[in-house]
């Protein structure tokens, strides 16, 4: 049988801490070490290709559920089908990437947990993964280990990443006022979070919240913006090369309506130039924002 191996295997005996409460701590301690050595072995097993070496990792009746849900089971048919699987993947590597283990008794533990796949001139590949281990004599076995695909969380990143440069805090000062901004991504970077605060010479200030993200009915970035003044406003962004066009809308809190045209352009990774224009409010015209530079705090 063709197996599919989205090679998480090496992680099967990795174990980080010990829940079992009042168990005698020197045999957690102990466990800890022997199934650490054994992943050792499992990792150089692998990225040497000896599926010998690899199946005895598992116990005499040890099973396998693959990606595919295809199961191996028996020593002798999972070094098989590794031997396959090496046949036509020459120079696979596999990584450990932050497994979990649970011991269940002084001679069972379950894990779960993801590995990457490394392939020659590909790009590397993640699978989840739940083990269960059996302690026989002095070694640990794998008993059973089940691979799924790792799903991948829906993202606007590709869209957003041209900003990713705003990452991080910012200070614009001078005699007059201290503009703070701090931009960082939300939960899987479907916006850019962007806070500010500002403090002038005379004792006023004001806050706010921008938030910047894709809007795939326009096939463009948008923002929206609240400040602690009361006033909210959306934004629409072009794109000419290192420069930004944000025509911005605002409703102050009077009903009054504002408008403005502010222009953002990328200087280096630790500064960027602003600029306001063509400001109005209820179409009484007030003066630009001429160009200043702002650092990264």
């Amino acid at each position: 049988m063709k197996v599919r191996f989205a090679c998480c295997l090496a992680v099967v005996f990795f174990v980080f801490g010990n829940p079992l409460g009042a168990q005698d701590t020197n045999k957690t301690s102990d466990a800890e070490k022997s199934i650490q050595s054994a992943i050792d072995s499992f990792v150089a097993s692998f990225n040497r290709g000896d599926s010998a070496a690899l199946a005895n990792h598992w116990n005499s009746e040890g099973e396998l559920t693959t990606v595919a849900n295809e199961t191996v089971q028996g020593q002798a048919a999972i070094e098989a089908s590794f031997k396959e699987f090496f046949t036509t993947n020459q120079g696979v590597r596999i990584e450990v990437l932050e497994p979990s283990i649970r011991l269940l008794s002084p001679n069972v533990a379950i894990e779960e947990g993801a590995a990457r796949t490394i392939r020659p001139d590909q790009e590397p590949v993640e699978t989840a993964y739940t083990a269960i281990h059996v302690k026989q004599g002095d070694t640990w076995k794998l008993d059973s280990l089940h691979e799924t695909d790792v799903i991948k969380t829906s993202s606007n990143y590709e869209q957003l990443k041209e900003l990713e440069w705003l990452i991080g805090s910012w200070v614009d000062q001078d005699e007059e006022a201290t503009i703070e901004t701090t931009c960082q991504w939300t939960k899987n970077q479907n916006f850019i979070s962007r806070t500010f605060k500002v403090a002038t010479s005379d004792g006023e200030e004001l806050e706010g919240t921008q938030v910047i993200g894709w809007d795939p009915s326009r096939n463009t970035i948008r923002s929206w913006m609240f400040d602690s003044a009361g006033a909210f406003g959306v934004g629409i962004w072009t794109r000419n090369g290192n420069q930004w066009t944000v025509r911005v809308l605002q409703t102050l809190r009077d009903g009054e309506t504002a408008s403005a045209i502010n222009v953002v352009t990328y200087v280096d990774e630790n500064s960027f130039k602003f600029k306001s224009t063509n400001r109005e409010i209820d179409g009484e015209l007030l003066p630009n924002v001429p160009e200043t530079v702002i650092h990264r705090k």
